[in-house]
């Protein structure tokens, strides 16, 4: 396909998306299907389009002076990288090509700019969640939402049962994979640029050995600060498909015991392949939603890690359209669910236990709002400072917290180059 086919293509996808209000992956599939004589690298190159266009939606929409699909994409080409001449060479109306560039489009392409934009444009996030962004970061708001409308690297947890980290460094070495800043077990190969596609870890052989797992540093960072290690009992309480489940076998050595439980089957299902891969043996997965079964283990661990159902606000690199799905009646939902598993979570640790809060969102209303209204209604409870936690479980010095909080941490990738992630560390006084 010629460059212009596949502008159109994204257009159309994106008409599709935006009308119909379905995920980005199922347009694409559908696409696809339809279009079969388009080739792998067309259907990247376009899937790429259309993910940008999503990306900076509002601020493309500012830029163009409207939000219809065709401007979407233009705006998205024009903020990765593309100047309006060759934009315009692209858009010819033959060879199923988009019509030319009309004059405003144009003038727009080579001057317009986001001065004067608001900071939920700027910052491309729905305009009814800048007073929770504003509460979080204050005037940095813009700058933590442009960073989650960044492409993502694909970071990896190696799984030091089986490998080391110089032994997956090498083996992914064609991809450009480096050392990770913060977790010493992780890896980063960086985000594709352009129509470059991102490679299929998952198909390597050192991914299909059980070296390594496909996990961002931030949550490498959240099975660390749980503190888990050999000979603890340890209960993943939303242990959903097990990343975090593997990596707390791993940091126990194998010892000990991980009760894995979550309350849907099917966001269980992948995590019995998952510890055979990954040669993890000290796991007992409990039956999805098997509610006796868990209250009959209350108040005997060490460590219970709450990973809650939350909006995935921290998740908006990989998974755009998400962001403008999203609404208040969901948020309000996902509050509950968090307000019900911390009522289950507080009563699973023992005396002088540690209870460990995690939510991959950076919303005050899913993370100190729910440990604020936690330790009030539960004073056995103490939140202990991230920093000490940090400096007990992993070498340098924690970095700061996105909200400026010494007790709790919220990891970002303006500030920390990860998915958002909040984490707050309780433990159980008496």
């Amino acid at each position: 396909m010629r460059p212009g086919a596949r502008v159109a293509g994204a257009i159309e996808i994106l008409d599709q998306i935006l009308s119909r209000h379905q995920p980005v992956s199922m347009e694409l599939q559908s696409w696809g299907k339809a279009h079969r004589f388009a080739g792998s690298g067309d259907r990247n190159a376009i899937g790429h389009m259309v993910y940008d266009a999503l990306r900076h939606k509002a601020s493309s929409a500012f830029i163009m002076g409207s939000d219809a699909p065709r401007a979407l994409v233009l705006g998205a080409l024009r903020q990765r990288g593309l100047e309006a001449p060759a934009i315009a060479a692209m858009l010819t109306g033959a060879d199923h090509a988009p019509d030319a560039l009309t004059p405003d489009e144009l003038e727009r392409l080579e001057k317009a700019s986001l001065e004067g934009a608001p900071p939920h444009v700027a910052g491309d996030y729905p305009e009814w969640l800048h007073p929770s962004f504003e509460r979080v970061f204050g005037g940095n708001a813009a700058d933590e939402g442009r960073a989650l409308s960044r492409r993502a690297p694909a970071d990896i947890r190696v799984n030091t049962l089986k490998a080391t980290r110089e032994k997956v460094l090498k083996a992914l070495a064609e991809f450009g994979s480096i050392e990770t800043a913060m977790s010493p077990v992780g890896i980063r190969v960086p985000a594709p640029v352009g129509d470059a596609r991102t490679p299929n870890l998952e198909a390597e052989a050192a991914f299909q050995a059980g070296w390594c797992e496909i996990q961002d540093e931030g949550s490498q960072i959240v099975a660390a600060l749980t503190g888990a290690g050999p000979r603890m009992q340890v209960l993943d309480l939303c242990a959903g498909a097990g990343g975090k489940t593997l990596a707390l076998g791993a940091a126990m050595q194998n010892t000990g015991q991980i009760y894995a439980y979550d309350d849907d089957k099917h966001r269980l299902k992948p995590i019995f392949d998952r510890i055979k891969r990954a040669g993890v043996r000290n796991v007992q997965i409990l039956k999805a939603g098997d509610e006796k079964a868990l209250d009959a283990l209350a108040g005997k661990f060490d460590c219970v890690l709450a990973d809650a159902p939350c909006t995935g606000a921290g998740t908006w690199r990989r998974r755009p359209d998400a962001k403008w799905r999203l609404r208040p009646h969901a948020l309000s939902e996902r509050i509950k669910d968090q307000q019900t598993v911390l009522a289950r979570a507080v009563k699973m640790v023992r005396p002088g236990g540690r209870l460990v809060y995690v939510t991959c969102s950076i919303l005050p209303e899913e993370n100190g709002d729910q440990i604020a209204q936690c330790l009030a209604d539960n004073p056995n409870f103490k939140a202990l400072p991230f920093a000490d936690v940090w400096r007990a479980a992993l070498p340098g010095e924690p970095p700061q917290s996105a909200d400026g909080s010494t007790d709790h941490l919220v990891l970002t990738p303006a500030r920390h180059d990860t998915d958002g992630f909040f984490i707050a560390v309780l433990e159980r006084t008496v």
